[in-house]
């Protein structure tokens, strides 16, 4: 393998690593009924499930239309701030 190409390799693995991310945050969000969202005192289902669902197809379409770095950066941070913040409040209600 020549060294022009560990760059690109590099980066098609980030990009299959955050559409994976993408997709399991946004399959998640649906699992949840809207009143677990309700008591667990965060944004509601249909917000979360529309942002990641875009987020999740925005990282798809990135491979086929150049889409500015900022929004993927930002719409990747709203799939971590889910999968660390929502994910386990809501995850907490089915212990109780």
């Amino acid at each position: 393998m020549d060294l022009l190409g560990v760059p690109s390799f590099v980066s098609l693995i980030v990009y299959f690593v955050l559409l994976a991310v993408k997709l399991y945050a946004f399959v998640n969000s649906l699992l949840w009924t809207p009143e677990h969202y309700r008591a667990a005192d965060k944004w509601n289902k249909q917000g979360w499930s529309i942002t990641l669902g875009f987020a999740a197809a925005l990282q798809v379409l990135q491979w086929f239309v150049y889409i500015p770095g900022l929004v993927n950066l930002a719409l990747t941070i709203v799939a971590f701030v889910y999968l660390a913040d929502v994910r386990p409040a809501l995850a907490s209600l089915r212990r109780r």
